[in-house]
């Protein structure tokens, strides 16, 4: 069978971090949205998803395929109703779709013609849907404690070195390479996993549930409290906690990032410091790009929101529920504004345009200091990006 990754009007409510992804490829626990998928289902995937990303996230279509909602997050209920279904058989949960089984024809004219025409069943699972960008801060701990048990069930934990001070090592999982050097590990309150060729360095403190991605770095020093998802490729230091990043982004000084989630390639400077919670208490207003305007959370706890490529200078203060766009640039003293859209160039005193080229030269230098090839796919994404968030920026 083969099986397709595609996103709903969800997209819209994720911006910033779905303009340069799809759904899919969010992370939210310990994997991406994909990698929990491609995991159960033990298939690969690929993605319908908006035009200008087609480049970098094919499409792969089959004769019979099964197009699978990437908003909603898998359970065995789920993966069992999806091997059941029929050609021309849709699983829904109420009004939601969760997945179609479709010819490779009716793809290509994929529309409310085509979804009417297939026999909808209920599902009798209880699936979880990732709705808001807040959704992700809510259900981070539950999924940091299934992605564990999917990782790791079968599986033997490298040794616990005995430099580390430790308590529940039953809940400690160490990936092969991972280097742990003076610490303290608590998983007594959620586990903690430890990816491939991570470092952990002298006098770091973790508190479960946690889970520091492949080649990651945790500074000296550190605090990192539960629940936390750090991503592949990482460098974090100061105090952390109930916060994502997706990958290859920096936070690697003093400061304080909680209840946040960080995009790809982004850079915290010496003394960031995000508000998670308001002097008054009271539950925290987002920016949401669907309804252009701030909505409830009904969160009390809720940090920064910052897109990939994004970026702020040292001992920056950003208000309670921010969202930063994609590539913006940030400096300056006092509390920044709540909403930043992409592409900006400033400080409290005001913003400018950040330019397209001198933000594409940016990029390819933070890509090969990690040696990661910057592709003409990866810039026609931004260049798209750019032009996408012109009215934005007039805000």
């Amino acid at each position: 069978m083969n099986y397709i990754l595609f996103g709903d009007q969800t997209r819209n409510h994720l911006l910033p971090f779905t303009f340069t992804r799809p759904i899919a490829d969010i992370r939210v626990g310990i994997l991406t949205i994909r990698e929990k998928w491609e995991k159960m289902l033990n298939a690969k995937t690929s993605t319908l998803t908006e035009e200008y990303l087609n480049a970098k996230f094919p499409l792969v279509k089959e004769a019979d395929n099964i197009l699978i909602n990437a908003s909603i997050l898998p359970n065995e209920t789920i993966i069992r109703e999806l091997h059941e279904l029929s050609p021309n058989q849709t699983l829904i949960t109420g009004e939601t779709i969760i997945a179609l089984r479709l010819k490779a024809e009716d793809i290509e004219k994929l529309d409310w013609d085509v979804i009417d025409s297939v026999t909808p069943l209920q599902t009798k699972g209880t699936p979880r849907k990732i709705n808001y960008l807040w959704d992700l801060i809510s259900m981070n701990e539950d999924l940091l404690l299934s992605d564990f048990e999917l990782i790791t069930k079968g599986r033997k934990s490298q040794p616990i070195p005995e430099t580390v001070k430790y308590l529940a090592p039953e809940k400690i999982f160490i990936e092969e390479g991972a280097i742990l050097e003076h610490i303290i590990i608590n998983a007594t309150e959620g586990p903690v996993y430890i990816g491939k060729d991570a470092h952990i360095m002298d006098g770091s403190i973790i508190r479960g549930p946690v889970a520091v991605g492949e080649g990651s770095k945790v500074r000296m020093g550190a605090k990192i409290y539960g629940s936390t998802s750090i991503g592949p490729h990482c460098k974090i230091g100061g105090e952390v906690t109930n916060s994502i990043l997706f990958g290859y982004s920096n936070k690697p000084h003093d400061g304080f990032l909680g209840h946040s989630v960080i995009g790809e390639w982004c850079n915290l400077g010496a003394d960031t410091n995000t508000s998670n919670l308001k002097n008054s208490y009271e539950p925290v207003r987002l920016w949401d790009y669907q309804e252009e305007s701030f909505v409830k959370t009904d969160l009390q706890f809720c940090g920064t929101f910052m897109g990939d490529h994004s970026k702020c200078g040292i001992n920056t203060m950003f208000n309670t529920g921010t969202v930063v766009g994609v590539a913006a640039q940030i400096f300056g003293a006092g509390f920044m504004r709540n909403f930043i859209p992409s592409y900006s160039w400033g400080s409290v005193s005001g913003f400018s345009v950040h330019n397209i080229d001198k933000s594409i030269n940016i990029a390819k230098r933070v890509y090969a200091r990690r040696n990661v090839e910057f592709s003409e796919v990866d810039e026609a994404i931004l260049r798209h990006v750019y032009e996408q968030t012109v009215s934005y920026r007039n805000i």
